[in-house]
């Protein structure tokens, strides 16, 4: 299965060239729309990452380089200093891996090893062992998986979709403290290259997709811990896969994204009062296999393609909401 997603994917790398950019199609917010800054460039181009913050700073982890192989790369971002520190690598290359923090815990899930021969989905999870700087593994995943999404809610770690060998709507939760996963209500809807986020006490995940040139989803699915139990919100203006999303004290916005032949430049925001989706000024480059984190009053952007498939870019933008 890697191996044909992997054929798919170059074919998509011809097909990039005819990637159209497109912005949001919701309605557009005239009033405050916000604003994007361009701040420096990674020290090298990434995509498929791995992105959180912790300590101030924005962390980018492994991903696929500019040759689309995977890189152990860990690099950190300082808003005050605008600039890139190189930090310990992860003890192996990892593409479409996940990033959680938990109480200042640093940890980094699933994923795949393997480029251009195959790709192999692994269950692994490393923390971040900062007085050592280095990695440690932890208990692993249930379901190896890699294009999953995290979220962290009351402490705990929600990963979400992905796929092995096949694309899956496991919903699987880690407990640091205990070092231990439990089983949880699946996903309505079996997808990878989703986002997810924690907000107002529920799992949200949002878009994704069953392959690069299958099906893609709108969907935005919300997750009730109490009832261990989903329901349906108003889904995205457009589907797609390979976005990135935060939630911020009383919105969710979601950055990017791809689907065969058109590249996404959105920014979109779930507006409670209105239960809809608002556009927002769009990124200033439209990119996919992204991240997002916020530091203080921004939220950070770095890393992606520019194109559907391998397009691997440095580029770091910063959105002031």
């Amino acid at each position: 299965m890697r191996t044909i997603l992997l054929a798919l994917a170059a074919v998509a790398l011809g097909a990039g060239c005819l990637g159209i950019t497109t912005d949001s199609a919701g309605p557009v917010d005239q009033t405050a729309p916000g604003r994007w800054i361009e701040v420096a460039s990674l020290p090298a181009p990434r995509q498929e990452v791995a992105v959180a913050a912790l300590g101030g700073r924005v962390w980018v982890i492994g991903g696929f380089g500019s040759t689309a192989e995977p890189v152990a790369t860990v690099e950190t971002y300082d808003p005050v200093t605008n600039v890139w520190e190189t930090r310990a690598p992860l003890p192996v290359s990892l593409h479409h891996a996940a990033a959680a923090v938990v109480d200042d815990r640093l940890f980094v899930i699933g994923g795949y090893t393997g480029g251009s021969v195959r790709w192999t989905a692994v269950d692994t999870v490393y923390e971040l062992v900062p007085a050592a700087e280095r990695w440690e593994e932890r208990a692993p995943m249930p379901t190896p998986r890699g294009g999953l999404a995290v979220a962290v809610l009351a402490g705990r770690v929600h990963a979400l979709g992905g796929s092995g060998e096949s694309v899956t709507g496991a919903h699987e939760v880690y407990d640091p403290s205990a070092n231990r996963w439990v089983v949880a209500n699946a996903m309505p809807t079996a997808r990878d290259h989703l986002a997810a986020v924690a907000f107002q006490g529920r799992v949200w995940a949002l878009g994704g997709r069953v392959s690069f040139w299958g099906d893609q989803f709108a969907n935005v699915e919300v997750y009730d811990p109490g009832t261990d139990s989903w329901r349906t919100a108003p889904p995205l203006p457009s589907p797609r896969g390979g976005l990135a999303a935060v939630a911020l004290a009383d919105r969710i916005l979601v950055f990017g994204g791809e689907t065969p032949l058109r590249i996404f430049s959105a920014t979109e925001m779930y507006e409670v009062g209105g239960n809809r989706w608002i556009a927002k000024e769009p990124m200033r480059t439209a990119r996919h296999g992204i991240g997002a984190a916020v530091v203080g009053d921004r939220v950070y952007v770095p890393a992606g393609a520019t194109r559907p498939g391998f397009a691997a870019t440095a580029i770091t933008e910063a959105y002031l909401p």
